[in-house]
């Protein structure tokens, strides 16, 4: 039998949101009850639309764990676009590595997770151009910030959230030398973004090119 554990407390709410979006909800909701308010039925109706489409986006579900040794979990949900071998690796001080990617639409839930328990080594924010995600070349032109992860083991990974076409706002959580849980949350990304995750070359990956998967749930792999 799997054994699985909560990296966070369980919400205490059936549709959980991320505190992230407080602040877009409530602005569309007020925009929304000035149309109510002046008689522009139709205005507000389309801004009511919004307002949900707004909550759905900033959703926070509660996710359980997977507890299998050496199991790196998906830090985002989305579709794998890119799962290969890295020659020289940028993030990894020029070795080589194994990078996978996963494209995040405005559909999916944008709440970051750490893959791998350990230690915060470096957060290092790059600001840069907003390109459609789901290009390889938004890896390094896009505006980035990446989360450096060393484990107990020694192993070392990076981890790189990445602005897209629509996204404006990159948010991290964790600084350097803060201690960190496989599946807690770390960060979220604003409407529609891309996120890598550069491993060792010896990494055995499980998931292919097209694959969906789920934050906190879906082994993306194991660290040899």
């Amino acid at each position: 039998m799997k054994k699985f554990y909560w990296a966070d407390f369980p919400s205490q709410t059936a549709f959980p949101i991320a505190k992230s979006g407080y602040p877009f909800i409530a602005l569309s909701a007020f925009i929304t009850a000035v149309f109510a308010v002046i008689g522009f039925k139709v205005f507000a109706i389309i801004s009511m639309c919004v307002v949900l489409f707004i909550c759905y986006f900033f959703r926070d579900p509660d996710r359980v764990i997977p507890n299998e040794e050496g199991g790196l979990i998906s830090p985002a949900d989305g579709r794998i676009v890119y799962s290969g071998d890295v020659e020289s690796c940028d993030f990894l001080d020029g070795k080589p590595a194994y990078k996978i990617s996963i494209f995040m639409s405005v559909f999916n839930v944008h709440v970051n997770r750490i893959p791998l328990s350990g230690v915060i080594t470096k957060v290092l924010y790059f600001p840069g151009k907003f390109i459609s995600a789901n290009f390889d070349k938004a890896s390094k032109e896009n505006e980035h910030n990446a989360v450096f992860i060393k484990s107990c083991e020694g192993r070392e990974i990076c981890v790189v959230q990445i602005a897209g076409l629509i996204a404006r706002r990159i948010i991290c959580m964790v600084q350097a030398k803060e201690e960190v849980l496989k599946g807690q949350r770390f960060g979220m990304i604003c409407f529609g973004s891309r996120l890598d995750v550069y491993l060792p070359g010896d990494f055995s990956c499980n998931v292919a090119i097209g694959d969906k998967v789920k934050t906190g749930t879906s082994i993306l792999g194991y660290l040899q």
